[in-house]
């Protein structure tokens, strides 16, 4: 992008990015007196600080994406087993519960302190039922099941 500035700079090319990081480049053709150059250096300054201040804080695209990433565990099921990950980023305690179908307890866990929680649940020995995993964190409680024939 070309910027046009209302004042004579014979000698000077003003070029500026449109990333949200406000990259302005100064590019003199000729040599001229240390006093033009800091001239043009404190207009490229002014331009530069009056985009930053029009467009207002910028955020990157990342930043936004991150933003708005949900935190629900992901859950895989390959034959009879169910591979679990969670995202803690609050590392606060989190529980893992399977219940058969009479809504029996059949393993319980809890995980406190861990960033990332990845768990596999093995039914290949299992009793023929319809199982229930359930995950509760501080966002919410998940479930998934799993029938062993």
């Amino acid at each position: 992008m070309l910027v046009n500035i209302p004042y004579k700079l014979e000698n000077l090319v003003v070029v500026c990015s449109e990333n949200p990081t406000y990259i302005c480049t100064v590019i003199l053709k000729k040599r001229s007196v240390m006093k033009s150059v800091f001239n043009y250096v404190t207009v490229a300054a002014l331009l530069l600080g009056t985009m930053g201040f029009a467009n207002g804080p910028a955020k990157s695209e990342v930043e936004r994406r991150v933003i708005s990433v949900e935190l629900d565990p992901v859950f895989v099921k390959k034959g009879e087993k169910i591979l679990m990950n969670l995202l803690n980023l609050s590392q606060d305690k989190v529980e893992l519960k399977v219940y058969d179908s009479q809504n029996r307890l059949v393993y319980k866990e809890s995980i406190k302190g861990e960033f990332v929680i990845e768990k596999v649940f093995n039914f290949e020995k299992a009793f023929e039922d319809d199982y229930t995993l359930v995950v509760t964190d501080a966002t919410g409680t998940y479930k998934t099941t799993m029938v062993v024939k």
